[in-house]
């Protein structure tokens, strides 16, 4: 079964991708136990990893795109697939990587088409529905948007001149976070690090509870609706987007006439962007070179792979997230994986040119078939 598995790390194509898949530590170990892994030259160049280091991990540099496609029978990745792969999918070749397929019409269909089993990591579920290959991604882009947040506040790069944590005598710049999940609490863990005045606003009354408990009542929570949500916009010199519907676009909540009441030179960072994002007047993508547009003299932050900016941390932590389950698939193959893994399972959104996702079905308005019918089995 190892020899039939042969894992392929390609490189990035997305705009401004700088994150790499697997690590070279995390090639070394799949080696060991025997899987043959291909890695496309300088695929983690940008996140720090040389293809000398991949060669002395075991792995095989190859050349080009379309030979690591046509070779590979599971594609490791970071971004989904970019218009320029499609024509290399392959039937039953697994894709195994973020997808966001509720935003991605074309690809769903070009995945659907060609069989492709693909399997979203955003969409695997651990226990409790935690999403552990989304976790670290959302942890690395909580605490970057405030990190990024202080610095636009700057008037040299067109924010509002406030000090985020304020000085003795002076109050402290106000931020508030739509969302109470893993972006929201590390996006708070850093902004009261740094001495904010921090609000968060969900809808789950117990997870409200655990922040407050576990921050020690460091910061203010509240009941998410539009009224709270207006309010509290108002006072925001940084606002984050944090909102996030597992398989589904993320919800509008903050509309275009609250962004027009929010104070000028104010902040707004929107991460659930890649699955359609939080707020109204996001209405462009944003890259890392030139993250931030200005809207009603408001500054806007639409990019959607926020972690590339710290490609190292951010490829480390993917790495070391997803190779548990790349193991099992090489172990068992994707057949025998599927069956024995829920997790994997629940990650896996076309199978054999059928829609295995309920709510990526819904979407699209495409029939749904569930994934336990066509591995061979019923799940009970």
């Amino acid at each position: 079964m190892k020899m039939n598995t042969i894992f392929g790390v390609p490189k990035e194509l997305k705009t401004d991708e700088t994150r790499v898949a697997l690590t070279p530590d995390c090639i070394s170990m799949l080696v060991k136990d025997g899987y043959e892994v291909l890695v496309e030259s300088s695929a983690g160049a940008l996140a720090g990893f040389s293809d000398e280091q991949y060669a002395e991990s075991g792995a095989k540099i190859v050349n080009t795109k379309e030979e690591l496609w046509e070779k590979a029978t599971v594609v490791v990745k970071v971004k989904e697939p970019q218009k320029c792969e499609y024509g290399l999918f392959r039937e039953d070749q697994v894709i195994f990587s973020y997808m966001h397929l509720a935003v991605e019409e074309e690809l769903t269909c070009e995945l659907l088409k060609k069989k492709v089993c693909a399997i979203a990591s955003e969409s695997v579920e651990g226990p409790n529905k935690e999403l552990p290959l989304l976790r670290p991604m959302s942890e690395v882009a909580g605490r970057l948007s405030i990190q990024l947040g202080a610095n636009y506040l700057e008037t040299i790069n067109g924010g509002s001149g406030v000090l985020l944590g304020g000085v003795p005598g002076v109050q402290p710049g106000k931020v508030v976070i739509l969302g109470a999940g893993v972006v929201g609490a590390n996006a708070a863990k850093v902004a009261l690090g740094m001495g904010a005045d921090v609000s968060v606003l969900d809808i789950n009354s117990k997870r409200l509870a655990e922040l407050d408990l576990f921050f020690n009542g460091s910061l203010k929570t509240h009941y998410c609706n539009p009224y709270t949500i207006k309010e509290e916009c108002k006072k925001a010199d940084i606002l984050v987007g944090a909102v996030l519907l597992p398989g589904r676009k993320a919800p509008k909540l903050v509309t275009s006439d609250v962004v027009k009441e929010m104070k000028k030179g104010s902040f707004i960072i929107d991460v659930a962007v890649d699955q359609g994002g939080n707020i109204e007047t996001m209405d462009r993508i944003t890259t890392l070179k030139n993250p931030v547009f200005e809207k009603y003299g408001i500054l806007h932050c639409a990019v959607p792979n926020l972690p590339s900016l710290t490609p190292r941390t951010s490829s480390f932590a993917y790495s070391y997230a997803i190779l548990p389950y790349v193991q099992k698939i090489g172990q068992h193959g994707v057949f025998a994986a599927l069956k024995e893994c829920e997790s994997l399972r629940s990650g896996v959104n076309t199978f054999r040119g059928e829609v295995t996702s309920e709510s990526l079905a819904e979407t699209f308005d495409l029939p749904h078939t569930e994934i336990s019918l066509l591995i061979g089995f019923k799940v009970v």
